[in-house]
């Protein structure tokens, strides 16, 4: 049996020439995060989201053909919010897994969010930790960093292609 991962923290910060509240809108609506969400060759095909405490966030990203063989693959996150401030903090627990591969997959965190005004732009901060996450979850974990920083470029294309 392998022995349990210990916590993984990851903390990425970005500044984007929108308003927070912009940048808080394309982070809270589904129409939205399916335009940007995830690294890159994955599309979204499903999205829900209610930002209130307590409230559902369920995404699932699926591989394009841009990730070879593993076009198809999906995996899905579901979570619920814990901290909602609009335009500034939003904080939720999720899991997230291969689809059909549940078991030996899922990875347990938390992600917060923080929006800050500057200058007229918007500093992001993100904060993700993994609280747990199975034996077959070893290279999402190590491509968490990887994957983030993709999703982040998205955004920031995504928000300057809409001004």
């Amino acid at each position: 049996m392998e022995p349990a991962m210990k916590e993984k923290e990851l903390v990425l910060e970005r500044t984007y020439d929108a308003s927070p509240r912009t940048v808080w809108q394309d982070w809270t609506k589904p129409e939205m995060i399916k335009q940007w969400w995830g690294p890159n060759n994955v599309i979204i095909p499903e999205c829900e989201v209610d930002p209130r405490v307590g409230g559902k966030i369920y995404i699932v990203m699926e591989a394009d053909a841009g990730m070879g063989p593993y076009k198809g693959t999906k995996w899905p996150m579901l979570g619920k919010f814990t901290v909602v401030e609009p335009n500034s903090k939003l904080s939720y627990d999720a899991k997230a897994w291969t689809e059909g591969q549940k078991e030996e997959t899922t990875i347990e965190q938390t992600t917060e969010l923080s929006l800050t005004e500057e200058k007229g732009k918007t500093k992001i901060k993100i904060r993700a930790v993994i609280h747990k996450a199975g034996p077959g979850a070893r290279m999402a974990v190590e491509g968490m960093q990887y994957g983030f920083t993709q999703q982040l470029d998205k955004l920031n294309n995504f928000l300057t292609a809409k001004k």
